[in-house]
């Protein structure tokens, strides 16, 4: 069930998707003003979610807002990537997270796949890793569009990308699957999920293991019968329209036996 990654997500699992209080988040996107503690809106959360590629932001999913723990990550980001460290996303540092390269996983790179796979250059599983696979396919693609060939989604690949192929997501979608459970606590499991979460950690975590061509990694996903969770884990024996849900105990995995739930892809 588990495999580990090259690169492991320091990453702690959090049941809500706001924090408590939070301002209302207002429409922006990433690089459009300076962000700092106290900011809100769609353009944290972007930031957000390209820290947590970095794997530098401890959170599952975005919130919207810049608190503390966000002006630390990317004081973190500042300091690996040899930027003046003042938690601050200035333009310089903007730039620089949204660099995607070997070793990143999460949405972005889930992002990026759909948009290889669109334009023919990528032929494996969208599973959010950014490994030899994706390096070798970004290639491919730069050399097709006559840009620097180095394997590194940076802003002119990007904008390639997005001019060449649209945006996808599976939110949205609602259908039934059928739904197994499974714990971290068994023989020959590490506890360590797709997406490197680590569940021996965070018991409390609500997480489902899919079949990343069905559920993109990553997605937030509502559950029947068990909640709101996020896609975080591949099996060998989830293929289609299957899930497998974590649950902690072990008599209560095996009390959720084997049945049909809808599922809501939310993000």
């Amino acid at each position: 069930m588990f495999n580990r990654l090259r690169v492991l997500l320091t990453a702690v699992v959090i049941a809500a998707f706001m924090l408590v209080g939070a301002p209302a988040i207002t429409e922006a996107a990433l690089g459009d003003r300076i962000l700092a503690n106290g900011s809100s809106g769609s353009d944290v959360a972007e930031l957000q979610d390209y820290l947590m590629t970095k794997g530098v932001f401890p959170y599952h999913t975005s919130t919207g807002y810049y608190g503390d723990i966000t002006e630390e990550a990317v004081k973190d980001f500042q300091r690996k990537r040899n930027l003046k460290v003042d938690g601050i996303a200035g333009p310089q540092t903007n730039h620089a997270v949204e660099v995607l390269r070997s070793g990143n996983i999460g949405k972005q790179v889930i992002q990026i796949q759909n948009q290889l796979k669109k334009t023919g250059h990528y032929h494996s599983a969208v599973d959010g890793i950014y490994g030899s696979g994706t390096k070798e396919a970004v290639k491919s693609f730069q050399r097709q569009q006559g840009l620097s060939v180095d394997g590194v989604a940076g802003p002119n690949t990007r904008a390639k990308l997005d001019s060449k192929s649209s945006r996808s997501t599976a939110a949205g979608k609602t259908f039934t699957v059928e739904s197994t459970a499974y714990t971290a606590d068994c023989d020959g499991c590490s506890g360590v999920t797709k997406m490197g979460l680590n569940l021996n950690q965070y018991s409390d975590a609500k997480v489902i293991a899919v079949d990343p061509s069905v559920i993109p990694l990553g997605s937030i996903v509502k559950v029947e019968g068990y909640g709101t969770a996020i896609a975080a884990d591949i099996g060998g024996g989830i293929n289609g329209n299957a899930i497998d849900v974590f649950i902690p105990n072990q008599n209560d995995a095996l009390q959720w036996g084997r049945k049909t739930v809808r599922v809501e892809v939310v993000e």
